[in-house]
């Protein structure tokens, strides 16, 4: 036996109050939205929806490339949460900014551009989206000019980049705290 005294034991699905797809339709939201610029990889994309789920992220935008919902591989990662978070689709990133700025949102780029704001730093505000790009070349060009402001993960390793679904992730978590006051 360890040296630790302390017993924990795995809690079980019926004891973790998980909501049911009719009640997590009707759950108050995270006031944000996530868009999705080019993301190549449906395992990406599958994560990004198992996430917004976890967070109640208001809805996901997917655009260009980014595959959609339904698809066997999203699914095998989100695990159902495609079927549960709002998404819409729309050709080009351009096209998708264009539209959430008419409908109020400001939009920030997660991206490492010249006066982006250190992840710790930024003020987090219902009524925004956060742009995430492609594997390779991150947020599009095309997608820049639309945003407000950048948001950068300040990171020291040797790669200075994380996966897209883990920086996310970690976006989604710290609007989640932020906008909630997490208990």
């Amino acid at each position: 036996m360890p040296q630790n005294s302390t017993i924990m034991r795995k809690l079980g699905n019926e004891e973790l109050n998980r909501l049911t797809k009719a009640e997590f339709e009707k759950a108050e939201k995270t006031p944000i939205i996530i868009i999705l610029d080019n993301i190549r990889s449906l395992s990406n994309v599958g994560a990004f929806f198992r996430t917004a789920d976890a967070f109640r992220i208001k809805e996901l935008v997917l655009c260009g490339i980014t595959a959609c919902p339904p698809h066997r591989e999203i699914h095998k990662t989100a695990l159902g949460a495609d079927e549960t978070v709002s998404w819409r689709y729309f050709e080009t990133t351009k096209e998708a900014c264009q539209t959430l700025i008419n409908e109020g949102y400001r939009i920030f780029a997660v991206e490492q551009v010249e006066g982006s704001v250190p992840l710790q730093d930024f003020k987090f505000e219902p009524q925004t989206a956060y742009i995430l790009g492609n594997e390779v070349e991150g947020v599009s060009e095309e997608a820049l000019p639309y945003c407000d402001g950048a948001i950068e993960l300040p990171q020291e390793g040797t790669k200075h980049s994380l996966n897209v679904a883990v920086c996310a992730g970690i976006v989604m978590w710290e609007t989640f705290k932020g906008l909630r006051l997490v208990r």
